[in-house]
């Protein structure tokens, strides 16, 4: 710190003379250099550094708030699509248990037409009568399942027995006990049949 004194002498009239009085310390502070003014010059260093930690810390916490949203949207939209198949499944299917309680009754229709006489009115009447059964489960898009000399196939078949016969390819179905029934892609009811079990395989 630099101080420059100057030295003054004042003159004060007094009684008709000029009296001199004891000499007054000036300050020159034209040319003053503050004791603080280095902290001063690093005080705006400090705060920038503040400003970029905050900034920082704004940045992080947005990019957590954004990713938070994406992963939210993400997983409504699985959400959403889920729900939608779902109640599409839901009507596509929604009579398959309906019309698993008609299968027992078709099934009676089947076993009366196989024992009526052929040629007999009785058996025209059940032939017309299976018909429009069928008819009407097939708008419902409920299909038989093929069984007979078909290869086994646990998915759609339910083997009652194992049938040894050289006549039908091994593990081919030999003949259905009751017909199965499923509708659209989804199994009704699986068809019960016997399987073929050649004698050297």
């Amino acid at each position: 710190m630099k101080w420059r004194l100057r030295r003054e002498n004042r003159m004060t009239p007094k009684n008709g003379k000029a009296e001199k009085e004891a000499p007054h310390v000036a300050l020159d502070v034209e040319h003053e250099l503050p004791a603080s003014e280095g902290a001063e010059e690093q005080q705006p260093s400090g705060d920038g550094q503040g400003a970029a930690a905050e900034l920082d810390a704004a940045k992080r916490e947005r990019d957590a708030l954004y990713d938070r949203v994406a992963r939210l949207q993400a997983e409504f939209d699985n959400f959403r699509k889920r729900s939608q198949r779902e109640q599409a499944e839901f009507r596509e299917y929604a009579g398959g248990e309906a019309v698993k309680g008609f299968l027992p009754v078709l099934d009676s229709l089947d076993r009366a037409f196989e024992h009526a006489a052929e040629g007999s009115e009785l058996r025209s009447g059940l032939e017309l009568v299976r018909k429009q059964f069928l008819d009407a489960l097939q708008r419902a898009g409920v299909q038989p399942i093929a069984a007979v000399g078909q290869p086994f196939d646990p998915a759609l078949h339910e083997a009652i027995e194992m049938v040894e016969t050289e006549e039908v390819p091994d593990h081919h179905v030999v003949d259905e006990f009751q017909r199965g029934y499923k509708i659209k892609e989804r199994l009704l009811r699986p068809a019960m049949v016997r399987v073929a079990k050649n004698p050297k395989s």
